[in-house]
């Protein structure tokens, strides 16, 4: 096989595990949302961060690593860390309390604000088709959220929340030690998810038995989110990243189609017209990369 051959395979196989994990994003979104209505969010995501955080642990053990990176008590881990807790509470609340489609939506704003991340903290410089394609993203956004118009729905502003914690994260990800294993990474991630349901969990209260159905769901969204996360690493470490990121958007569509489906939402016109704004400003900034 020659390189151009091999270059096509490993971009092939790359854009597959990035659906495979966007698929598992979207469906863990759905589950959650699901669960939230027969136990408290909070419980939710709390028991999931666990759950999540002791298969890794297992993993890592297995691998032969410790649990314990030194690089974890640095500065740029626990930015990252508090970024995470800030965006899975966020998103997890958005996601309960909006619109699936919306929040998905918004969320995939995330590398717009990763990229204006980059030239704030480490210095990347940007020619001006790249920034018009961040602020036009931003445009996007704002055609979902609409501010000052009679659409507006406030809860929105938690899913953009959301979206700047989780660019704080992967920002933060960027900064992590080569030594620091993907492994470590999901423990720590997997940690702060915790956190965030014990912080939601500790303001609303409520906290109930799960039925045999409900620990069965959230068995689902354990297994779901780990798959998903591996899907993630495997599709970032396989073929061309400018080739594999735009996959990344394939979330947003199978989110819509699930919130269609099994909620029986139904985007308007200016959803759908700001989720196309932030992807094809999204496919422009990476293709710029």
């Amino acid at each position: 096989m020659d390189i151009a051959q091999k270059n096509l395979s490993d971009n092939l196989k790359g854009a597959a595990w990035m659906v495979a994990a966007m698929t598992g994003f979207a469906v863990e979104d759905m589950l959650i949302k699901l669960a939230a209505r027969d136990m408290p969010v909070g419980q939710v995501v709390l028991i999931f961060g666990l759950g999540g955080m002791a298969v890794f642990a297992a993993l890592t053990a297995r691998a032969g690593q410790g649990l314990w990176h030194p690089a974890m008590a640095s500065r740029a881990m626990a930015a990252r860390s508090l970024s995470e807790v800030i965006g899975r509470l966020f998103f997890a609340l958005a996601i309960t309390l909006t619109p699936l489609s919306s929040a998905s939506a918004i969320l995939q704003a995330t590398p717009l604000v990763v990229a204006l991340g980059a030239v704030v903290f480490f210095g990347e410089r940007v020619g001006w088709r790249r920034w018009s394609a961040i602020f036009i993203g931003f445009g996007g956004v704002l055609m979902i959220l609409r501010p000052g118009l009679d659409g507006f729905e406030a809860l929105s502003i938690l899913a953009v929340v959301a979206m700047l914690g989780f660019a704080g994260r992967d920002l933060g990800s960027r900064a992590a030690p080569p030594g620091m294993s993907n492994l470590q990474l999901g423990v720590l991630g997997f940690a702060m998810l915790a956190i965030s349901g014990a912080v939601i969990l500790a303001v609303s209260g409520g906290a109930v038995m799960p039925s045999i159905g409900g620990w069965a769901v959230l068995a689902a969204i354990i297994a779901i989110g780990v798959f998903a996360y591996n899907a993630l690493t495997k599709a970032m470490r396989t073929g061309e990243i400018s080739v594999v990121a735009p996959f990344r958007y394939s979330r947003l569509i199978i989110a819509m189609v699930l919130a269609v489906a099994v909620f029986g939402e139904r985007p308007d016109l200016w959803t759908l017209a700001g989720s196309v704004v932030i992807v094809l400003s999204g496919l422009v900034l990476i293709k710029r990369s």
